[in-house]
């Protein structure tokens, strides 16, 4: 069974940039879809962007801020997070179907 183990996270100052790691433990299909979702403080987690082989998709609040790609050859995906806010604050976590990473901290704080 694959397994997800993302990375990349720690603490940055608004306005800075981070990027967040996905390894997978075994052979990412490029026809399937990889997501990245994050999880503030007291709230529901959220979904964050999507790739899959023909788009990929963003959430309104990170869209123009944040790009996620994918390494098929190293089957990793990024995010790529620039001009971070303090409300981007939360834990980041990595999805393929129904697994889930142990997701990875981002701190956007001065």
């Amino acid at each position: 069974q694959v397994q997800l183990v993302e990375s990349g996270g720690g603490l940055v100052q608004p306005g800075g940039s981070l990027r967040l790691s996905c390894t997978a433990s075994g052979r990412i299909s490029s026809f399937n879809a990889m997501a990245w979702y994050r999880q503030a403080p007291g709230k529901q987690r959220e979904w964050v962007a999507v790739t899959t082989s023909d788009y990929t998709n963003y959430a309104d609040s990170v869209k123009g801020r944040f790009t996620i790609s994918k390494d098929n050859a190293k089957n990793t995906v990024y995010l790529q997070m620039n001009s971070l806010k303090p409300e981007d604050t939360a834990v980041y976590y990595c999805n393929q179907g129904p697994i889930w990473g142990q997701g990875t901290l981002v701190t956007v704080s001065s």
